[in-house]
C-alpha cells in the first residue's frame, strides 16, 4: 500500500468513525453530525450545524436549543432574496414534517446560531447541545467543533 492509499484510508475511516460517533434520538427524531467551524480569535458567535430526520408518522418541532458554551442559541434561517443579499433572521422553532429530512449547511437554509460564547471554538472541541422538541421532547448531543472553512468558503462570505 502507497501512501496515497494509506492516507485514503485513514481518511475513510475517520470519515466513517466520526459520522458514526454522533448519532442522537429522542422518539422519532434523529440529530446526526453535530458540527461547528471553529472560530478566530474575538469573534463571539458561531454557527453549529446538523441533520434532522423525522423517521414518524407525524410532524414535530424543535422548539428551542441550549449550550452552556454560549449565553443564547437561537434557530437561524439563511436566505438569498431576490436583490441577491444574504438574509440571516431567527426563527422561533422550526417544523420537521412526517418522514422529513433537514439538513443544516453553512451558507444556506438553517443553522443553530451560538451567541456570546464563553470560549473561542477550537478545533476538536465538544460543546454540549441541548435540542427541546415538542413531542420528542430533549435531546442532548455534543457538538464537534471541525477545522474553520476552507479558502473558497471565505470567499463566499465577502461582504460588499
Amino acid at each position: 500500500m502507497n501512501l496515497r492509499q494509506l492516507t485514503f484510508a485513514a481518511i475513510t475511516l475517520c470519515i466513517s468513525a466520526s459520522s458514526m460517533a454522533h448519532d442522537y434520538r429522542a422518539g422519532d427524531i434523529s440529530v446526526s453530525h453535530p458540527y461547528a467551524r471553529a472560530t478566530v480569535a474575538g469573534q463571539t458567535s458561531g454557527g453549529a450545524y446538523l441533520t434532522l430526520e423525522n423517521k414518524g408518522n407525524s410532524a414535530d418541532t424543535l422548539v428551542s436549543a441550549s449550550s452552556p458554551a454560549a449565553s443564547s442559541v437561537e434557530i437561524h434561517s439563511m436566505a438569498m432574496t431576490a436583490d441577491n443579499v444574504m438574509r440571516m433572521r431567527e426563527v422561533g422553532s422550526l417544523d420537521i414534517k412526517a418522514k422529513e429530512k433537514i439538513t443544516m449547511q453553512p451558507g444556506d437554509g438553517y443553522h443553530i446560531m451560538l451567541i456570546g460564547l464563553k470560549a473561542p471554538l477550537k478545533t476538536g472541541d465538544k460543546l454540549p447541545l441541548t435540542l427541546t422538541f415538542k413531542k420528542a421532547g430533549k435531546i442532548e448531543a455534543a457538538i464537534v467543533v471541525e477545522e474553520s472553512a476552507k479558502k473558497a468558503d471565505k470567499m463566499e462570505h465577502h461582504h460588499h
